[in-house]
């Protein structure tokens, strides 16, 4: 059964973001929370600027608590930005609605989160995609109500 994830995942994870910021020749970090957003690991690679620490800590606490991935939320920030400002306060840490983070689920259990900065935001999203990939985590989450209706109301004007 799955649990929250561990400080051996949080290395798994980390080692994937580490190789493949040097890939990409990028210094940027990697912040891994567990399913309550709580920090289990967060580094800050070579070259990396000082904001993007806790720019990966935002991304990873919102994919783990809001249990999707951060980018499947801009629709609703878009869509509702007042209430959506109001909720992003109410945390631990902000929530944001940006790629490059992503929700860590196994056995459709939701397990944390993970955020990348430091890249372009594409660069942070192949990154996080990458961590998802190869250490086998799910991909498949509901989308967002918010998105759902901003969609609805897109098609009927």
């Amino acid at each position: 059964m799955p649990q929250n994830v561990m400080q051996d995942d949080a290395e798994r994870i980390v080692e994937v973001a580490e190789r493949e910021a040097l890939r990409l020749g990028k210094g940027l970090s990697v912040a891994v929370v567990d399913s309550g957003g709580f920090i289990v690991s967060i580094r800050r690679f070579d070259g990396a600027r000082p904001m993007t620490p806790l720019i990966a800590l935002s991304k990873a606490y919102t994919s783990a608590v809001m249990q999707r991935p951060s980018g499947m939320l801009k629709g609703w920030s878009q869509s509702d930005p007042v209430f959506f400002g109001k909720v992003g306060d109410m945390g631990q840490f902000p929530i944001v609605a940006t790629g490059g983070g992503v929700t860590l689920k196994r056995e459709g259990e939701f397990v944390g989160g993970v955020g990348i900065s430091g890249g372009t935001p594409g660069e942070d999203e192949e990154i996080a995609q990458a961590i998802l990939t190869e250490l086998g985590y799910e991909t498949d989450f509901a989308e967002w109500a918010g998105a759902r209706e901003a969609a609805a109301a897109g098609d009927a004007n």
